[in-house]
């Protein structure tokens, strides 16, 4: 069962909402410096499905993930917490801060040391554990990090369930449990050696080991500096790896988007490698470089391993999130499969796969591949091995893969916008565009004539997105400025006047 307090311990600070989650309290630390300050630092914590993050020793403080710790532990009733880390250097600290809130609450845990996000999950649920916690930001910048909460099924939490433990957070940790009640720390190793079993379980990648494709990886000084090249010379591949120091720096901005992959593409180019992938730090995304050294937009890494699973006789349905190129509508008919989707976030995703008994799919705006036969989460490793078994099965090169699908091209731009000013651009938007019957269970989605436009605040940032889709570049550009233009008029709109004599 679930532990949880009877009411919020005396002294708790009143309540604030934050992002759909009404029931969090502000820590008492935030409370020191003034309402400027304040504000600030709430810009720099946020609490969402995809866990709590923040810039660390603003939003984020051993403290706070202490005491987030704690409440995991209640929540998930005790029992067996797997924790692991990408390689961020507050990753450490934050191991220890948790696993000391994990054990206050009565949990054995057990530590998997610096592995990629999936293998985590994937732990999770080959150990039959309660849970587990994977500290890392994934794609932010060095200076954040983040405790993502994963279930006894070895995926994220979802929305309710994060609302739950939140609450539950907000009541306070509750007394240490008893000398007689603290359980031991256990370090396992070969977590990702079993991760990776799965897979050659799943799939015969004989094909790919054939073919001894000549491939280039680029590891963004995260997890993948420790497996990813190894994990393709298993695959036949001779492997040329950039930016695998483990020294607490990132090399480059740690999103694996195309114009962060310049010297990969180099790389390629110098070496001629049939391919290149950009991973992010935890090893959950990824990016793929063709052989001419151009860095694709990672919409293309779910559009070619769902080509290649479909085209081994999967059935579909495949499921993407709301913000997946038009491009997996074209590969999917094309198979006479059906194509669902869901919101962005991959709970969200893996949670409509599951319901609708598909198998393949993911999040294109991040290259995130979701394979539930191997496990139910993002996966690069997993996206590796599928794109090299397509280039293998249709024996062409990626670039040429891919130039046979429709022209699309994708482009954004992100507002520093709050909540409120940004759902009332949504609503204006919406009546404007009203006529081409818009999506708006996740943001705001229409096709136009020229092109699809879908605009949406961050689950992971403080910002609001445009992105804007068109079959060629000018068309792109011209909705990116368009919308640009709009939505920069409807917030000039709300700004509130300035009352004389300084009256608000």
């Amino acid at each position: 069962m679930r532990e949880k307090l009877d009411s919020p311990p005396p002294g708790s600070s009143p309540e604030i909402a934050i992002e759909g989650f009404p029931d969090y309290i502000i820590p008492d630390d935030f409370r020191t410096d003034g309402k400027e300050a304040f504000l600030n630092r709430l810009n720099t914590l946020k609490f969402s499905e995809s866990g709590v993050r923040g810039v660390v020793g603003e939003g984020l403080t051993p403290r706070l993930v202490t005491e987030l710790g704690t409440a995991f532990g209640f929540y998930q009733g005790g029992g067996r917490i797997i924790v692991g880390r990408d390689t961020r250097p507050t990753g450490e600290l934050f191991e220890r801060a948790v696993t000391a809130g994990l054990l206050a609450a009565g949990c054995e845990v057990v530590r998997v040391g610096v592995v990629p996000t999936p293998t985590i999950q994937f732990t999770v649920a080959r150990t039959g554990a309660s849970g587990g916690i994977a500290i890392t930001a994934s794609h932010n910048p060095l200076e954040w990090n983040a405790l993502k909460f994963i279930g006894s099924c070895g995926t994220f939490l979802d929305r309710g369930e994060a609302s739950e433990l939140f609450a539950l957070y907000n009541q306070g940790s509750g007394a240490c449990r008893g000398e007689k009640d603290l359980r031991r720390v256990r370090i396992m190793e070969g977590a990702f050696a079993e991760h990776e079993a799965r897979s050659r379980a799943i799939r015969d990648f004989e094909a790919a080991r054939a073919r001894r494709f000549r491939g280039a990886v680029e590891c963004a000084n995260g997890v993948g500096a420790l497996y990813s090249a190894d994990f393709l010379r298993r695959l036949g591949c001779e492997v040329f790896v950039l930016n695998d120091e483990i020294d607490g720096r990132f090399r480059r901005p740690p999103e694996p988007l195309p114009e962060h992959l310049g010297p990969l593409c180099e790389l390629v180019r110098q070496n001629h490698c049939h391919i290149g992938f950009g991973q992010d730090p935890d090893g959950d995304r990824l990016t793929v470089v063709t052989e001419e050294g151009v860095a694709l937009n990672p919409h293309y890494t779910v559009a070619l391993a769902v080509d290649q699973v479909l085209d081994g006789g999967d059935p579909g349905p495949v499921v993407v999130n709301v913000q997946t190129s038009r491009l997996l509508e074209h590969i999917v008919e094309s198979y006479g499969c059906r194509l669902q989707v869901s919101k962005v976030g991959e709970i969200n995703v893996v949670e409509r796969m599951i319901e609708l008994d598909s198998w393949i799919g993911g999040e294109g705006n991040c290259g995130g591949v979701i394979y539930r036969k191997v496990h139910p989460g993002r996966d690069s490793f997993t996206a590796m091995a599928l794109i090299l078994e397509r280039m293998a099965f249709s024996e062409r090169p990626v670039g040429a893969i891919v130039a046979a699908f429709p022209p699309q091209c994708n482009l954004s731009e992100r507002f520093a916008v709050p909540p409120i000013p940004a759902r009332n651009v949504l609503s204006e938007l919406a009546r404007r565009y009203r006529e081409y019957e818009p999506l708006t269970f996740d943001g705001l989605r229409f096709d136009l004539p020229e092109g699809r436009v879908l605009m949406r605040s961050s689950n992971t940032e403080p910002i609001m997105r445009l992105n804007v889709e068109a079959s060629d570049q000018a068309a792109a550009e011209a909705l990116l400025d368009r919308f640009r233009r709009e939505i920069e008029e409807i917030l000039k709109s709300q700004e509130q006047p300035v009352l004389p004599n300084g009256e608000e």
